[in-house]
């Protein structure tokens, strides 16, 4: 099974109830659970208790404490409205007994209307001038501790090619802005959910590093104590996750240890087709009070 496979059964909850689905995780470098996943999952087990012909347009989430990788979480979807052209869920994941992340999601029926968009503002080099994360992982296991090592330069489900990479442990400051290409890596079904299922996936992954870019910090490091507190997304148009698409990504502030960051996905021909916004945490880590 391939790492995208793997992701995709991931995604394929298994109902125990109406409108009530069990998730499994999948590790990475940490005993949490990755905020990606969780956002993916309940994105599909909302979009299961919808009728065919709406798609989701916007999702709103909190996480509330962090997953325990060693436990399945379980999804409630609670179904709030069905209108004319308009659908709106609420799932609330569960773990031990307590909720760990909520999140209300609007499905719209798809239909016509105006359409505009800005002029991307961002040129970048396109990704098959780029290296791959997994590749540029590779060029320095030797200074990365495990199991971060094993994590960043196994075979992968998304393929990431950052524009202007940072070191992943030492990053020298910059403008808190970063940009990376990703695709699913592998052919995906035709199901729009499963697409968007993974770019929720993916849009957690770099966004908050953004806001550490300034202060040659990085989630890595072992000084920073960061966390996702908040995430939205809008889908604005049709995708394929497995074709390019282009994720720009900015922090315009942090404060009181929280940093606010934002993205924009274009695909590969300039249009955009989805934006995010999150707040994390961003806190020192205080060894002295271990």
């Amino acid at each position: 099974m391939s790492a995208l496979d793997d992701l995709l059964d991931l995604l394929d909850l298994e109902p125990i109830e109406v409108h009530i689905f069990r998730g499994r995780n999948r590790p990475l470098a940490s005993p949490r659970v990755f905020g990606g996943q969780v956002l993916a999952q309940a994105l599909v087990a909302a979009g299961r208790s919808v009728e065919d012909g709406r798609e989701c347009h916007s999702l709103h989430a909190y996480f509330i404490l962090p997953g325990d990788i060693e436990a399945p979480i379980v999804y409630e979807v609670e179904k709030l409205r069905d209108g004319g052209s308009f659908s709106t869920r609420r799932v609330t994941a569960i773990q031990h007994g307590r909720p760990i992340f909520n999140a209300s999601l609007s499905f719209h029926r798809v239909e016509d209307g105006p359409d505009h968009q800005a002029e991307p503002a961002l040129e970048v080099p396109a990704p098959d001038d780029l290296t791959s994360e997994r590749e540029l992982a590779a060029g320095i296991a030797d200074r990365l501790p495990e199991p971060l090592r094993t994590v960043l330069t196994r075979e992968r489900p998304i393929d990431f090619r950052p524009v202007d990479p940072a070191d992943p442990l030492r990053p020298s400051p910059r403008p808190a802005q970063s940009a990376t290409w990703l695709r699913a890596d592998g052919t995906m079904p035709d199901d729009p959910l499963v697409h968007q299922a993974i770019l929720a996936y993916a849009s957690d992954w770099g966004l908050l590093a953004t806001s550490l870019l300034p202060h040659g910090k990085s989630v890595f490091d072992g000084t920073i104590q960061a966390a996702s507190l908040d995430h939205a997304i809008w889908f604005h148009r049709p995708f394929r996750a497995d074709g390019w698409l282009l994720y720009a990504m900015d922090s315009p502030t942090a404060a009181g240890a929280r940093a606010f960051t934002r993205g924009a996905v274009t695909d590969a021909n300039g249009i955009l087709v989805a934006s995010t916004v999150q707040e994390g945490l961003v806190r020192p880590i205080d060894r002295s009070r271990r």
